[in-house]
């Protein structure tokens, strides 16, 4: 009987019935079913047929998908084949090619007599389609049937455990491969290096490899996969050196597994001598290689070569245009990134969870809802609406777009059973970064209540959360959940944390944390900084920038934004133009709107005012709103009327969206007693429909939060609250205490006093005293500029009760004790 694997095909010629060609190889006939089916017609079923020479046989070999196969199968039955090993073998084969393991595995079972052949099929397909402890059952059964392996058996078989990491069980097949005599094989070897190499157990691979007596190119390549792939760049770059000096000459597999390795450690020189050589040898017209090529160069930072690269190839497939389009995202061209999404559409590319997953990104990044909203019809048409991390994306984009209403909505269609940790991540990142702090806390509780266990990213999202609370309790007990959950020597996570302490009062606490911290990133530094600004600490901040100065952590745009900041709030002037020159000219950082609203701001709180002035002409850019803003701010500080008005008209062209402006310039014109101008601004605001923001602040009581207006008379203590202020204005008044009046228009004297007792910060501070024992610290949150009156009023209050008082305004912190303010009056 002629070798199952290799059988005698005896192909009928229809044009000669009488004359047959014997082939040995597959036949290059392509035919209908209808055809096939004539060929079986043509043949008498009277006496049983050889089952080499049948056409039962051919239609095998010629059967190219399931259903086919299904229509062969009755007349290989019909005609008493099924038990030849032949047919049984070429079934077992085809069951497999078309993924039907369980049909292959009952014609094995049912097989009587079954050859090494059978035996070796059988394995073959289990190790490719079933779990390794199937497969490797089967291989031990075959051992003990008397069947030897063949080399074969150990390459699939490793390829499974590989695939799937089970390392020990890859462990067992590499004994016994030894003991079958291949420990010598090139191709086990091979296989053996690979599969250590992909359950990361590279070092194993590497021993493997050097001790293998000859090696080829894939060997060669199995140990720089497993290099590149397990993060390990350098190494898989020396190989690739190692590999040159023995002579052997990469192909493209090589040169699509080395390319990463070059995108990971940002090597543009040798991406480019890569690139070089791929043309040279050919190579570069691949669509594997190319896309391989792209990729390194958006990752190099060289997009536009990228787009050179992808425009020239001639073969391109949907990971090309993902390579392209992610790029684009990641070096922030999210126009270009949506145009090449939209171009993907024009030219009938079907997308990918990537490619909608890069769209919504980049949508993200521009907060365009619209074209979010489109991307979300397309992944709907391409089939990706239940897949989840299509769905996460999605949730992310909403959230940036400030639709966290839609976001939740898709959160919510999400089974239970689906939402993964970056579901729940999405989510509360997009409430946290749109304000809805409730609503972020409310869905971390949740999350734990599900035993849903926290990674870095979550605290990430959620610390900004308690640290928007400014309660220095709750901040504790994050911190201390960050700690219970070992996630606290995670250096963004410990950002945060610093971040959150220096927004909670906690400066000293904070900067505990940072000298702590074995790591610092540029936004470490950028959060310690910003700390000491807005606690007014000048000095702290300018010795802690002096020290970044110092470190090998380059500082950025925002690094400058906070050190400006910092300046302009502790009346540093010298040092802030210094700072601001600095970025330019040895950073070479273009400053932008919130920089020089900061120089206007710095300047005119130290008295500049014209040099404010000139500064904001000579601008390269056209001022915007905050610029003129801060400028107008600083004309109140310093009663400026003239240079007020010239700012103020210039702001109310940019249409600010909101009352403050107005009420600002108009207190400019009471100090002056300019009353019709008062009145003037009045009716501008009353017809552009404006209203000043009203005052809130915030005190935390027993996990409650308490909010108070100016003027409240509904808060269950009222009538307390309002009698110990009373009663501190009298011991006030008898310290030297003289109400400031100046912002309060058009009443009695005696009435402006009453409103002045009223305002929210004085009913807060009340309810504290109240609420709390003798010596216990008051803290509030306050939603506007703590007004002068109020500010000196608590510097009596702090001496009067002997309390520390913290008040966050929206600029800063005032940290008051013993008739003192930590800004020293400058704010």
């Amino acid at each position: 009987m002629a070798s199952a694997l290799n059988p005698c095909i005896v192909v009928p010629t229809l044009s000669n019935p009488t004359k047959t060609h014997i082939s040995h190889s597959k036949p290059s006939i392509s035919l209908s079913p209808t055809s096939k089916a004539n060929i079986i017609n043509s043949f008498s079923l009277t006496s049983p047929p050889h089952p080499f020479s049948h056409s039962s046989s051919l239609l095998l070999e010629l059967c190219s998908d399931s259903i086919e196969l299904s229509q062969i199968l009755p007349h290989i039955i019909k005609t008493s084949l099924q038990n030849e090993v032949f047919i049984q073998t070429k079934l077992l084969s085809l069951f497999s090619k078309f993924g039907q393991t369980q049909q292959a595995q009952i014609i094995f079972h049912q097989s009587e007599n079954k050859t090494e052949e059978l035996w070796h099929s059988m394995l073959k397909t289990l190790a490719k389609d079933s779990t390794s402890t199937q497969a490797f059952e089967l291989f031990c059964e075959m051992k003990r049937s008397s069947v030897q392996p063949s080399v074969y058996n150990f390459t699939y078989l490793l390829k499974n455990c590989g695939d799937r990491f089970e390392l020990s069980r890859g462990r067992e097949i590499h004994g016994h491969m030894i003991s079958s005599g291949f420990s010598s094989n090139v191709f086990a070897m091979t296989a053996l290096v690979n599969m250590y190499a992909k359950c990361r157990k590279v070092a194993e691979a590497r021993q493997l490899f050097d001790r293998m007596p000859e090696r080829d190119l894939v060997a060669w390549n199995a140990l720089l996969a497993g290099y590149a792939q397990n993060g390990f760049a350098q190494e898989a770059l020396k190989l690739v050196s190692l590999m040159r000096e023995k002579g052997e000459r990469p192909d493209s597999i090589t040169l699509v597994t080395i390319l990463p390795a070059c995108a990971h450690l940002e090597l543009l020189k040798l991406g480019k001598s890569i690139h070089g050589f791929s043309i040279r040898s050919g190579f570069n017209y691949m669509v594997n290689v190319g896309t391989a090529i792209v990729d390194m160069y958006t990752k190099c930072g060289c997009i536009d070569f990228a787009r050179k690269v992808f425009d020239r190839m001639t073969m391109r497939n949907v990971v090309s245009w993902n390579a392209m389009l992610n790029g684009y995202v990641q070096s922030g061209a999210s126009e270009e990134a949506l145009e090449l999404f939209w171009k993907m559409q024009e030219e009938g590319i079907r997308v990918s969870d990537v490619t909608i997953m890069g769209a919504l990104h980049a949508c993200a990044n521009l907060e365009d809802l619209e074209q979010g909203k489109l991307v979300h019809e397309q992944l709907i048409r391409a089939g990706l609406g239940s897949d989840v991390s299509v769905l996460n994306s999605l949730i992310a984009m909403y959230s940036k777009c400030k639709r966290v209403d839609l976001a939740y909505e898709i959160f919510s269609y999400l089974p239970k059973r689906e939402k993964t940790l970056c579901s729940w991540n999405a989510m509360i990142s997009g409430y946290t970064q749109a304000g809805c702090i409730n609503e972020a806390l409310g869905l971390f509780s949740e999350m734990r209540r599900e035993n849903v266990e926290p990674d870095s990213y979550t605290l990430v999202s959620i610390i900004p959360a308690y640290a928007h609370l400014s309660g220095l309790r709750q901040g504790k007990w994050i911190h201390g959940y960050a700690i219970r959950s070992c996630l606290d020597g995670n250096v963004f996570v410990a950002t945060a944390l610093v971040d959150m302490y220096g927004k909670c009062g906690g400066i000293e606490t904070a900067r505990m944390l940072f000298n702590t911290m074995d790591e610092h990133h540029v936004t470490t530094w950028n959060a310690m900084i910003d700390g000491y600004g807005t606690h007014g600490h000048g000095e702290a901040t300018h010795s802690l920038f002096e020290e970044m100065l110092r470190s090998p952590i380059k500082p950025n745009d925002v690094t400058f934004l906070c050190v400006l900041s910092a300046c302009s709030h502790s009346g540093l002037a010298n040092e802030g133009l210094r700072y601001f020159a600095m970025m330019q000219n040895d950073y070479g950082i273009e400053p932008n709107m919130d920089h020089y609203g900061s120089m206007v701001d710095l300047l005119g709180r130290s008295g500049m005012l014209y040099e404010a002035w000139d500064f904001i002409e000579k601008m390269p850019i056209k001022a915007g709103i905050s610029v003129y803003g801060a400028l107008l701010g600083a004309c109140k500080i310093h009663q400026n009327v003239e240079l007020g008005e010239m700012a103020a008209k210039k702001l109310f062209e940019l249409e600010p969206p909101e009352g403050g402006y107005y009420v600002l310039l108009a207190n400019i014109y009471a100090s002056a007693s300019r009353w019709d101008d008062v009145a003037r601004v009045r009716n501008m605001m009353e017809k552009k429909g404006l209203q000043k923001t009203p005052g809130c602040s915030l005190i935390e009581l027993r996990n409650e939060v308490h909010s108070f207006y100016s003027g409240c008379t509904k808060h269950p203590q009222a009538e307390k609250i309002y009698a110990t202020l009373r009663t501190l204005k009298m011991e006030m008044k008898a310290l030297g205490y003289v109400p400031d009046t100046s912002s309060i228009l058009d009443v009695e004297d005696d009435v402006k006093e009453q409103l002045l007792n009223s305002h929210s910060e004085k009913l807060a501070i009340a309810f504290g005293l109240i609420n709390t024992r003798p010596g216990t610290t008051i803290q509030i949150r306050k939603n506007l500029r703590v007004c002068a009156d109020c500010h000196t009023a608590t510097k009596f209050i702090s001496k009067i009760t002997e309390r520390d008082i913290i008040v966050r305004d929206m600029h800063r912190f005032h940290h008051f004790k013993d008739g003192d303010c930590s800004c020293g009056d400058y704010w």
